[in-house]
């Protein structure tokens, strides 16, 4: 599988690494060259340093023929931009984003981006473990709780 991903903090270092380890053909996108020190020795992808809303780097990682497209940095606002050129653009078959606001995060799930948000995902964990409840799926995990939604 071609994956690119965008991001190289701890997520993106570690997805990449073990994408990588997998034979998987995997590149890297990332403008701040110290970032790229958590891949260590060992990754075997490619790194691309610059801007992931730059179609022109994204076409140079390789975005044309790519199975997998994770948007994986700080910030929701270009997660979310990211993917969308990703899926509209280019039609990468997979696209993934890290969104932070779980409200944002169901909206664009609802527009086919599938989206992972760590806030939903660990504050349900947590919750089960409180109640000694058995651990659910990431799936039942990833979803806006009544509660959230004013």
């Amino acid at each position: 599988m071609r994956i690119v991903i965008l991001g190289c903090g701890r997520t993106g270092a570690a997805l990449a690494r073990i994408m990588a380890a997998e034979g998987h053909r995997v590149t890297l996108i990332e403008w701040n060259n110290d970032s790229l020190e958590r891949l260590g020795g060992k990754f075997t992808g490619a790194v691309i340093t610059g801007n992931g809303l730059d179609e022109d780097v994204l076409k140079k990682a390789g975005i044309e023929q790519a199975d997998m497209f994770v948007a994986l940095t700080e910030g929701d606002n270009r997660n979310l931009m990211a993917a969308q050129i990703a899926k509209d653009r280019f039609r990468v078959p997979k696209v993934i984003a890290k969104v932070n606001d779980p409200i944002r995060a169901e909206a664009y799930r609802e527009r086919g981006i599938y989206t992972i948000c760590y806030s939903l995902i660990g504050s349900a964990m947590i919750r089960d473990l409180a109640y000694d409840r058995p651990l659910g799926s990431v799936e039942e995990y990833n979803v806006v709780p009544p509660e959230l939604k004013d």
